[in-house]
């Protein structure tokens, strides 16, 4: 069978001379590749950044907002007493080996007997400032005889640091602060 010829429509008698007729684009300009990677970097190194900071946050060795500068100046409310009734925990914070048992000779060399007090290690290295922590109101006075007598800068009312066994135990507690670094002498620091 031959082919018929299609129908004339309108769109067979377009002009020959119109010329280009339709939707054109302009062509993409050409992204420049070095922009493209700098903005890449900086962009990974930010997340990788907020990602860290951020793991800090959540496990709890960064706290966002800064702590307070200076140090708190202890408003006096009791007598300092020395009074060699009380046992002495002796704790040190810093990563300077021997302070506590340098704190501890001072402590003893005031009246203290040797099972009295007790010198240890603490379980961070960075505290910041010498502190005698204290259970309750009534031992503010001694806590103060034991701040000037080791040079502690703060006291804090906390039973933190009471013996467990033994709730009616009088007890103080001296933790030993970067403020204290460097009095012992001839010691070494941690690694």
């Amino acid at each position: 069978m031959p082919k018929t010829p299609d129908p004339k429509d309108r769109f067979d008698d377009l002009p020959v001379d119109r010329g280009r007729v339709g939707a054109h684009r302009a062509e993409n300009p050409r992204l420049r590749g070095g922009l493209v990677l700098l903005w890449s970097a900086v962009a990974t190194v930010a997340l990788i950044a907020i990602g860290i900071f951020g793991t800090l946050v959540a496990t709890g060795r960064v706290v966002p907002f800064p702590a307070p500068s200076g140090s708190p100046a202890p408003v006096a409310t009791a007598e300092p007493t020395i009074d060699t009734g009380y046992t002495v925990l002796v704790l040190n914070a810093t990563g300077e080996r021997g302070l506590a048992n340098l704190v501890r000779d001072e402590i003893l060399d005031a009246g203290w007997a040797g099972e009295a007090v007790l010198a240890s290690e603490a379980g961070a290295d960075d505290f910041e400032l010498t502190t005698v922590y204290y259970p309750t109101a009534e031992d503010e006075g001694a806590a103060r005889g034991v701040a000037q007598l080791v040079g502690a800068t703060r006291l804090v009312l906390d039973d933190a640091y009471q013996p467990a066994d033994d709730p009616d135990a009088r007890q103080l507690a001296v933790v030993i602060g970067l403020d204290r670094a460097g009095a012992a002498g001839d010691s070494t620091p941690t690694p």
